[in-house]
């Protein structure tokens, strides 16, 4: 089990231990909760106290940021190419083509879920922070316990948390960088499909381009909110749908076999220990293909 320790500054002397679990350990009400009903969740000084207690100078504060296993993940092999790993944290590149969760319709599929599971040991539930699409591949984070995950989550689309996407857009882009902040929400009659909604959430898209061809645009995309389906859902409202999205734009398999996006960059900040974290992933080759003239001997460039 992890366990997270403090030690008392004098400046702190004098407070209680839950004044010290929710502003210096960052633990959300319903963790203290589980907390407290552990014989070893919170221990000062070796020995459990009531969250009631105060400190002295000198203390030590333990506390457990481990999930109990509750097994309703299965663990399932799969090759991971794994980017980053610590104690708390597991930040993976993902492929196109598999899912993060498993669907209702397919209890038995194999996704990213059961994979981490599986990698970290079988009894650990992987907490994914940043969620990608089936389709979409690149850097992906998975915390190692609920506590991780929410801390990484209130970091979220600030500059603690920061994601940057590459996209192969149809078409010349005009103008070749922008803002698009168009609200989104469920489109009628779906329960999957997203559209441009009045009453939908706010959801703001920074958009640059990198590179053209007569035929695609590649972009840096930016989301600076969180709404699923945003970039594909901006890009396509801004009348340049992503190559490959059979959702918002055209499928088109002898192009590509998916919405050509993928997670390039993120940068964080440990919430545990305050390293910034900077991981770069290359443009694949399928969007690379898209975007770039074929070498030698691969035919005519398009």
């Amino acid at each position: 089990m992890r366990v997270l320790t403090l030690t008392i500054a004098p400046a702190d002397a004098g407070r209680t231990v839950l004044s010290l679990l929710k502003r210096e350990l960052a633990c959300s009400d319903a963790h203290i909760s589980r907390l407290k009903r552990r014989e070893t969740g919170v221990l000062l000084n070796g020995v459990r106290r009531y969250v009631t207690a105060r400190v002295a100078a000198g203390d030590v504060l333990a506390i457990e940021i481990g999930d109990l296993p509750d097994g309703h993940i299965v663990p399932m092999a799969y090759p991971l190419d794994v980017r980053f790993e610590d104690e708390d944290l597991l930040v993976i590149d993902k492929p196109a083509g598999i899912a993060v969760h498993q669907s209702t319709r397919d209890p038995e599929e194999l996704t990213l879920e059961n994979a981490v599971c599986h990698y970290l040991g079988g009894d650990v539930s992987p907490h994914p922070v940043s969620r990608l699409d089936r389709g979409t591949s690149g850097l992906m984070a998975f915390a190692k316990s609920g506590y991780f995950h929410e801390r990484l989550r209130r970091q979220m689309h600030t500059d603690a948390y920061a994601r940057v996407y590459f996209g192969v857009a149809v078409g010349r882009v005009d103008p070749p960088r922008g803002v698009i902040e168009l609200p989104v929400g469920m489109a009628e009659g779906s329960t999957y499909r997203r559209a441009v909604r009045p009453d939908g959430q706010r959801a703001k898209t920074e958009y640059e381009t990198l590179s053209t061809n007569d035929r695609f645009t590649l972009l840096r995309l930016v989301p600076r909110t969180g709404r699923t389906h945003q970039l594909r859902l901006h890009m396509a409202a801004a009348g340049y749908p992503l190559a490959g999205d059979w959702l918002y734009g055209e499928e088109d398999r002898t192009l590509i076999s998916r919405p050509a996006l993928h997670s390039h960059e993120l940068t964080l900040t440990h919430p545990v220990t305050g390293e910034t974290i900077h991981l770069v992933s290359g443009l694949p080759a399928d969007m690379r293909r898209l975007i770039e003239p074929p070498e030698d001997g691969e035919g005519e460039s398009k």
